[in-house]
């Protein structure tokens, strides 16, 4: 992966991550594209780069994460993060599998598609309208919804979105809650797949953040693609929360299912491998 390569996976993670289309397929339709989706360094980068996007949440809303008087915030998003922690442990080499599928990635945009162009319509009623009147069953079901998003092209923010509303949260602390709850699942996913996780890279064995510190190119895409992603997502999140409070959900709605369409016509055309 050339540094080139690694700014334009970096931009879209930024840019999807926080949105309800999906990061994890939008980078694999990309690495796809860029013919690069089969290499183990990219694989670890498309994880790793998780951390500049979390840290754009943790600098925007800041004083909710130094608010340690309020320890139940910090209480509910553990107990939010459960369901996607045990079943990322117990089920981790399938969901590795899924991760390389484009086709998983196409049904999965259009199906959520669908879901999305009536959300606004289903939840019309939301009686939570902020973060001190989240239960702790309400995090934990929301953290139930969540693992659905370990199906790429589910997306984790729509998922979680979804069940904040289901929950009768209102659009915008759905949307933030879904925010707050990224920052211990993807830090997790993220320390996994550095310091846990081995990697097969040219026949050897060996742990994420030794791959990345393996050669210089590795460690100059890490380290730029934390960046761009850090850069991308500050803006991607606020332009998110602005947009959501006054049109909804249908236009992403609209945005996957194009994408899924079009993805499916790159998969039949051999344009892209599924």
């Amino acid at each position: 992966m050339g540094i080139v390569e690694a700014v334009v996976i970096a931009i879209v993670e930024g840019l999807t991550e926080f949105l309800p289309v999906s990061s994890t397929g939008h980078m694999i339709i990309t690495s796809s594209l860029l013919g690069i989706h089969k290499d183990e360094f990219t694989k670890l980068f498309e994880v790793s780069i998780q951390f500049g996007a979390i840290l754009a949440v943790v600098v925007l809303y800041w004083r909710k994460f130094i608010e340690f008087h309020r320890w139940q915030f910090y209480v509910k998003l553990i107990v939010g993060v459960i369901p996607a922690l045990a079943l990322g442990f117990l089920f981790s080499d399938k969901i590795d599998a899924l991760l390389e599928s484009p086709t998983t990635v196409a049904v999965s945009l259009l199906v959520g598609g669908i879901a999305l162009m009536f959300i606004d319509r289903i939840f019309k009623k939301p009686s939570i309208e902020s973060d001190d009147q989240v239960s702790y069953s309400n995090a934990f079901i929301i953290g139930l919804w969540q693992t659905i998003a370990m199906v790429p092209g589910v997306s984790r923010s729509a998922a979680t979105i979804v069940g904040g509303m289901q929950q009768k949260f209102t659009r915008h602390l759905a949307a933030e809650f879904s925010f707050f709850l990224a920052v211990p699942t993807m830090f997790a996913a993220t320390a996994y797949s550095l310091f846990v996780k081995k990697w097969e890279a040219a026949g050897v064995v060996r742990k994420g953040y030794e791959i990345i510190m393996s050669t210089r190119e590795n460690t100059i895409a890490f380290i730029v693609g934390n960046i761009v992603a850090f850069v991308v997502a500050m803006l991607a999140i606020r332009f998110f929360i602005n947009y959501l409070k006054v049109y909804g959900f249908k236009v992403f709605g609209i945005y996957r299912i194009i994408a899924g369409i079009i993805l499916l016509i790159l998969l039949a055309m051999g344009v892209i491998e599924g």
